[in-house]
């Protein structure tokens, strides 16, 4: 089970005003995914008016790798600081919320764990009902990151039709979405804010002294994506994330399967390298 849920808001509006007026919604593993895999919405509604980023985060961080300054911290000092470092990075975001679920990512790949995320990520969805999505995708290396995917499609499934988003996007992280042909891979834009970027990466000094720089490498990918996206022509931006989309997934009469979804897509890549060779 987790930990005590919490949501910060850092415009200190009450929480009922914080969820409705939620546009875009990154659903994300661990502290810093959602500023990885959701920047697409981050940029988009970052001192917009009518637009507001939320974000939820459902896992606690206690394992988070650690050198350095971070060495000796055990895993409840490692969750507060992670904790911290996501409020700062909505604070920098200008986020409408964001809510730590406070679950061990060991929990949410065991069924009842994904129950109980389901349900967390149900409720938190009726109330704030956002036009956007973003979450993991479900061909992503870590298991927790699927994890996360499968409980957030469950969450949206069990919704009213009229109450379900408009669009959802799973995202690369552990592992880049270049390998989807043309047809089944969402480019998004994110170039438009990227100071915006680097603030929000910087936020998470205890993974990049930890020995993982991630920020460094999303931008890497970010600016590599945008240069081999086309070969035939010039650069029209200059970063570019890619994303699954997972719309049909969540429709009123879908009746999709996930591992025949994720199949579909991998048969269709395998069908255009025989070609090639052909």
């Amino acid at each position: 089970m987790p930990n005590e849920s919490e949501t910060f808001i850092p415009d200190g509006v009450v929480l009922a005003e914080a969820r409705g007026r939620c546009t875009h919604l990154g659903i994300g593993a661990h502290q810093d995914d959602l500023e990885f895999m959701a920047f697409h919405g981050i940029s988009l509604c970052y001192e917009e008016s009518m637009q507001w980023f939320g974000g939820v985060t459902c896992t606690d961080g206690g394992g988070s790798p650690r050198t350095g300054a971070y060495a000796d911290k055990t895993d409840d000092e490692m969750c507060a600081i992670r904790a911290e470092e996501q409020r700062e990075a909505a604070r920098v975001g200008n986020y409408s919320f964001v809510t730590q679920l406070g679950f061990s990512s060991r929990s949410i790949r065991q069924q009842l764990g994904f129950e109980a995320l389901a349900v967390e990520l149900e409720n938190l969805l009726l109330c704030s009902q956002p036009e956007i999505v973003y979450t993991h995708n479900p061909a992503d290396r870590h298991l927790t990151h699927v994890a996360v995917c499968r409980a957030t499609l469950e969450a949206i499934r069990r919704l009213p039709p009229y109450s379900r988003p408009r669009k959802v996007y799973g995202c690369e992280v552990w592992r880049d979405l270049d390998w989807l042909c043309a047809e089944d891979k969402i480019a998004l834009d994110v170039s438009g804010t990227p100071e915006l970027a680097e603030k929000l990466n910087a936020c998470f000094q205890s993974q990049i002294a930890g020995g993982k720089d991630y920020g460094r490498a999303v931008i890497g990918r970010r600016r590599a994506n945008a240069t081999f996206f086309e070969s035939h022509a010039a650069d029209a931006v200059d970063q570019l994330w890619y994303a699954m989309d997972l719309t049909e997934l969540i429709e009123e009469d879908g009746e999709a399967d996930l591992c025949a979804f994720v199949e579909a897509k991998i048969e269709r890549f395998k069908s255009v390298v025989l070609d090639g060779l052909g």
